[in-house]
C-alpha cells in the first residue's frame, strides 16, 4: 500500500483520523511504537481480564487487534470504534470501569479536569489511568515548540480553546497537571493519585516519522535504536513521550 503523506483533509475531519489509522499500520516500524506503547495496557489487561476497559481517542488506533474486549471510543463518530462521546462526559456509571486508556489523548482535551474528574467519578477503586502523552525534556521541548503544529506551552493554564479535536491542543498539558501543578493536582483531586510517570521514546518517534513522514531509517533498525535509548540518561534528556498513570485510591 503506497503512503499519501501530504493530508488534503483538515486535521478535524474524522477522514484524517482514518488516514492516519491506515499509515500507521502501512509502517512496521511505527506501527512497532504503537504496539509497544499498547502493551503497557495489555499488561493492566490481564490483572483482571473480565474487568471493563474504555480506551479514549481509539480513532487512529489499533488496540481492539490485541484487547478485543476494550470499549473503543473517540470524540468524533468512526467506523473502527464502538462509541463516540467527549470526554469531558462519560457515559458511564460511578465506579463502573476497571481501568482507562489514552495515546496523545489528554492534551487535546480542552478541560483536562472534567475528564479527570469523570474518571475519578467512574472508575473503580483500585482502576488506572494509563495515557501515553508528549515529555517535557531538553530535546522534547526544541521539537515541539519549533517543529510541530501543535502548540506546547509550559506556563499555560488548566485549559484551552478549542477549535476542533484535533486541531487544537496544549502538549505540555501533562506536565502542567502532573508535575508542574502536581500538588494542586492532588488537591482538585483527592481520590486519584500518580503512580508514576516513565519518560522514554528518545529516538523511536522522531526516526519513525511519525504519520507525516517517511521513515528517517530502515525498519530493520527498530531494534538497535530500541537498545540505544536504554543507555543512562538518554530519556530524561530527549524522551519525546511519556507514560503516565493515575490510580483510583
Amino acid at each position: 500500500m503506497s503512503i499519501k503523506y501530504d493530508f488534503d483533509t483538515p486535521l478535524d475531519d474524522p477522514k484524517t483520523s482514518l488516514r492516519h489509522r491506515d499509515i500507521i499500520m502501512s509502517k512496521p516500524f511505527l506501527k512497532r511504537i504503537y504496539h509497544d506503547w499498547y502493551m503497557n495496557f495489555v499488561d493492566e489487561v490481564k490483572r483482571n481480564p473480565k474487568g471493563k476497559y474504555l480506551e479514549i481517542g481509539s480513532g487512529g488506533g489499533f488496540l481492539k487487534d490485541l484487547i478485543p474486549n476494550v470499549i473503543t471510543s473517540d470524540i468524533m463518530p468512526l467506523p473502527t470504534v464502538d462509541m463516540h462521546f467527549s470526554a469531558e462526559e462519560l457515559p458511564f456509571k460511578d465506579n463502573e470501569l476497571d481501568g482507562i486508556f489514552m495515546v496523545n489523548v489528554l492534551h487535546h482535551i480542552p478541560h483536562p479536569y472534567k475528564f479527570l474528574k469523570e474518571a475519578e467519578r467512574t472508575m473503580k477503586s483500585g482502576g488506572r489511568i494509563i495515557m501515553v502523552e508528549p515529555a517535557n525534556t531538553p530535546l522534547s521541548g526544541v521539537i515541539y515548540r519549533n517543529f510541530h503544529h501543535e502548540a506546547f506551552d509550559t506556563k499555560g493554564e488548566w485549559e484551552f480553546d478549542s477549535s476542533g479535536p484535533l486541531s487544537s491542543s496544549n502538549q505540555a498539558i501533562p506536565y502542567i497537571y502532573m508535575l508542574r501543578d502536581r500538588k494542586k493536582f492532588e488537591s482538585e483531586f483527592p481520590s486519584l493519585q500518580i503512580e508514576s510517570i516513565k519518560i522514554h521514546s528518545a529516538f523511536l518517534y522522531i526516526l519513525s516519522g511519525g504519520v507525516s513522514r517517511k521513515n528517517l531509517v530502515p525498519d530493520w533498525s527498530y531494534g538497535f535504536w530500541k537498545v540505544a535509548e536504554r543507555f543512562p540518561g538518554v530519556n530524561l534528556l530527549s524522551g519525546m513521550f511519556g507514560t503516565y498513570i493515575v490510580s483510583k485510591r
